[in-house]
């Protein structure tokens, strides 16, 4: 199939967008169990509503950087799939097509009873509210996965990473699950590179090939990885 991206958090903090893993539990001084559960959503629409019309705000104004551009490009050279635990829209910002949000996207929202039904937001209208409705009348909530909430795409990313060729995982800890299993859905002689400032985590491959850097800046190595490799 080519090469599978898997990126985190860590991708788009170098675009300004805070993380959870480096923020204690809190965005924005919003703890995660008042605005990302189901329980919340329940309690409180109007809090998570708030914290999410403010996230989008946020990325309206954040820019895809060089990693993002870099990923893009790289389609120019090999087959590309990015698979993403993010919700921005920063990598199809860069030019990269087809990208799998594992935790939804930030710019969409969707019917609170039939999640089948999605909605892209625009610019003239970021924000939402308790009023927002699906045509069907039902409530529209953030297309996110939340704390406590299954992954839809799961089951597609792994069988995106059972037919990949190579995998290159950039900005997560891996210390989230289920996404942090798509490594081990790698097939076993299949190169794999990890791309991030943090240790390795404990159940990687130990063939793994780790760059222990920001993304942006450990671009150079992962372009020596995929030529040693024979990637490109």
């Amino acid at each position: 199939m080519g090469l599978l991206v898997f990126t985190g958090a860590g991708v788009s903090a170098e675009s300004g967008l805070r993380t959870f893993r480096d923020s204690d539990g809190m965005w924005e001084e919003y703890s995660v169990f008042d605005v990302a559960t189901p329980e919340a959503w329940d309690e409180n629409p109007e809090l998570v509503h708030e914290f999410y019309n403010m996230r989008r705000d946020q990325l309206v104004k954040a820019k895809p950087n060089p990693a993002h551009h870099y990923i893009a490009g790289l389609a120019d050279k090999i087959p590309v799939t990015v698979v993403t635990q993010n919700v921005d829209d920063l990598h199809e910002r860069a030019g990269s097509k087809g990208v799998l949000h594992l935790h939804g996207e930030l710019m969409k929202s969707r019917c609170e009873k039939h999640p089948e039904e999605i909605f892209a937001l625009s610019l003239k209208k970021l924000a939402l509210s308790i009023k927002s409705k699906a045509p069907c009348g039902h409530r529209l909530r953030p297309h996110v996965v939340w704390f406590g909430e299954a992954v839809p795409a799961y089951e597609e990313a792994v069988a995106l990473a059972q037919q990949a060729s190579a995998m290159l995982v950039i900005g997560t800890s891996l210390g989230v699950y289920p996404a942090a299993g798509l490594l081990s859905e790698l097939p076993a002689h299949a190169p794999l590179a990890y791309l991030d400032p943090g240790p390795l985590p404990t159940h990687a491959r130990k063939d793994i090939f780790h760059i222990q850097k920001k993304a942006t800046r450990g671009l150079e190595q992962v372009e020596d990885w995929l030529k040693v490799s024979g990637l490109i």
